[in-house]
């Protein structure tokens, strides 16, 4: 018996949405890149694209444990020299909320372009409302 690999075309792919509302961010996070790189599916395949669209609304909402609010470091780099930028979670909650989520979720995807056509298919806002209504998105609860 052969052992089953998913062909990029045929990949059936649904919309899910998923409510950030009192949820840790590392925990929600585990659980969408699980989504993205379609790992809940019985056809997963590590080198093809199979995961599913993921909607996340209420980013404003999410919770860090223990003093992350604080001690925890956003940092990018403009790309200038001397360009490295840093905040704390609380500054970056409070002003881009959607950012930390999707900063989470990037790390642990696959860093290669595999993981960013991953990557592309996230979606996140920061209330309830979301433009993605033609897509008949699915409301998903969370494991645990």
């Amino acid at each position: 018996m052969k052992t089953y690999m998913a062909k990029p075309a045929e990949v059936e792919r649904k919309w899910y949405v998923i409510d950030a509302s009192g949820q840790t961010l590392g925990r929600l996070s585990s659980e969408v890149a699980s989504i993205l790189r379609g790992k809940h599916k019985a056809d997963y395949t590590p080198h093809v694209d199979t995961g599913d669209y993921v909607i996340v609304i209420n980013a404003q909402e999410i919770k860090l444990t223990g003093d992350k609010l604080n001690q925890k470091m956003f940092r990018y780099h403009t790309g200038y020299p001397g360009g490295l930028k840093e905040m704390d979670y609380r500054t970056l909650l409070q002003k881009k909320p959607e950012k930390a989520i999707e900063a989470a979720v990037k790390g642990m995807l696959p860093h290669n372009r595999l993981g960013n056509k991953m990557y592309k298919k996230l979606k996140v806002y920061r209330g309830s409302e979301h433009p993605h209504q033609a897509q008949k998105p699915e409301i998903r609860q969370l494991r645990g």
